[in-house]
């Protein structure tokens, strides 16, 4: 006879406790007289920006029958778990500048307003509608994570703001989300989230009601040009309330962790490099997905216009963003593909990480879906057409995957995003420009 193990269960020794992962004996008993457990969707974004050497990047054939790129190579032993798709667009992102309109539009798929300021206009992002309409609440509703902090301040070179270069995820058309961009910090939350007594949530209350008052105070000494600063800063922070409430709120359903997170395995304080940095957010990532701590994520490689420097790449010595306006120099566009080719092999890495998680007969990565995108194609023109998407995961079971989807020419990008909703459980019948769901995402 099986015997129930708690989902509480540690493996003790040399003073480390570790939790273990989710196993079928710490199920509830009356999950048995199922023969499919219910496992959660996942859904997570990794954005890259400043778009891609088109020459590189596009799979031959089309299909189950394609080639992967020299630019998509190293998600080769994933083949069969990925979708590439060819072709979308997202209209809404048409005018306007170079990068702003574009990248803070990704996931919301509406056109931002023109702002120096705390008039911020957007729309709500794909990552957030799920998240709303999730009917199983987890202690962290979404984690949004970066490696940049925030810029404020306005860009003279086009006149936006530049808060909008550095927020995918928005929970409503005003509301950018907070990002988190050191991996202890994010492992920290993690962990007082897991405990699901509620002690997560109250302690980040006191910690937001702490920061409102003082910046309320600052704000009452400054002049206009600052108090404009101060409410940018202002509207992200409040945005964190509404979700503060609900991590509280879940500590009071049925909700339990998966597997447990053991405070003696938090990351560094300060990342060695950038390589290290990503790879601990995306660590932070998968082990919110593990645990259930979370099930919704996006991940910023860098803000809008980035220009971290990928020299610790053999072969490249300069900015990404100075980069990516090659002007079809032979030696820019070989350093852009290895930027590119970087950037999809993190893919890789993240989704052999939730691959490694065993859940039920499957895989974590077999109940995730996880998009890589970027805003551009073409950099040096600002491109937004047949923009770079890949969907990794297997969303449950819902998505047919290990295919080279080619749609016409400026699919809208929202079409995509109705199918992965649906896929998460949470469907809509329309999201921004969207004319339906996607031919052949979904297995039928």
């Amino acid at each position: 006879m099986t015997r129930k193990l708690s989902r509480r269960t540690l493996l003790r020794g040399a003073g480390v406790s570790l939790g273990l992962p989710w196993l079928e004996a710490m199920m509830p008993s009356r999950a048995f007289a199922s023969e499919t457990p219910r496992l959660p969707v996942r859904l997570a974004v990794l954005y890259m920006p400043n778009g891609i050497n088109t020459k590189t990047w596009t799979p031959e054939g089309k299909g189950r029958d394609f080639s992967l790129s020299p630019s998509l190579e190293p998600l080769q032993p994933l083949k069969d778990k990925i979708l590439v798709i060819s072709n979308t667009w997202n209209e809404a992102a048409k005018s306007g500048d170079g990068h702003y309109v574009k990248e803070s539009s990704i996931l919301t798929c509406q056109t931002i307003s023109k702002t120096l300021g705390a008039d911020l206009r957007n729309g709500t992002s794909v990552d957030q509608v799920a998240a709303q309409k999730m009917k199983d609440p987890t202690p962290l509703p979404s984690l949004e994570l970066g490696i940049s902090p925030v810029a404020t301040g306005v860009d003279t070179n086009v006149g936006y703001t530049r808060v909008y270069g550095g927020h995918i995820a928005w929970s409503s058309p005003t509301t950018p989300l907070a990002r988190e961009i050191q991996p202890k910090a994010v492992y920290e939350r993690l962990f007082r989230a897991s405990t699901s007594d509620g002690s997560s949530g109250k302690m980040d209350a006191l910690l937001l009601d702490r920061v409102l008052g003082q910046a309320n105070e600052v704000r009452a000494k400054v002049g206009t040009s600052d108090k404009a600063r101060i409410d940018e800063y202002l509207s992200v922070v409040r945005s964190l309330e509404e979700r503060l409430q609900r991590a509280t709120d879940a500590s009071r359903n049925a909700w339990k962790p998966l597997a447990l997170i053991s405070k003696a395995a938090a990351p560094p304080e300060v990342p060695a490099d950038y390589p290290e940095h990503v790879r601990l957010m995306l660590d932070m990532i998968a082990l919110g997905f593990q645990t259930d701590t979370t099930r919704i994520s996006t991940f910023m490689f860098g803000n809008s216009v980035s220009e971290i420097y990928f020299r610790f790449l053999d072969g490249v010595y300069g900015a990404h963003h100075d980069i990516t306006h090659h002007q079809n120099d032979e030696d820019k566009l070989r350093q852009y593909y290895l930027i590119n080719k970087w950037h999809v092999a993190q893919l890789a890495y993240l989704m052999q990480k939730l691959q490694s998680m065993k859940e039920g007969d499957g895989t974590v990565l077999d109940n995730s879906m996880v998009l890589f995108a970027s805003a551009l194609s073409d950099g040096n023109s600002h491109n937004m057409h047949k923009l770079p998407i890949v969907v990794g995961g297997s969303g449950g079971g819902r998505l047919a995957c290990g295919q080279h989807l080619v749609f016409s020419e400026d699919t809208p990008l929202s079409n995509l995003y109705v199918s992965m909703l649906e896929a998460f459980g949470t469907p809509v019948e329309r999201f921004a420009d969207s004319t339906g769901p996607m031919p052949g995402v979904l297995v039928s």
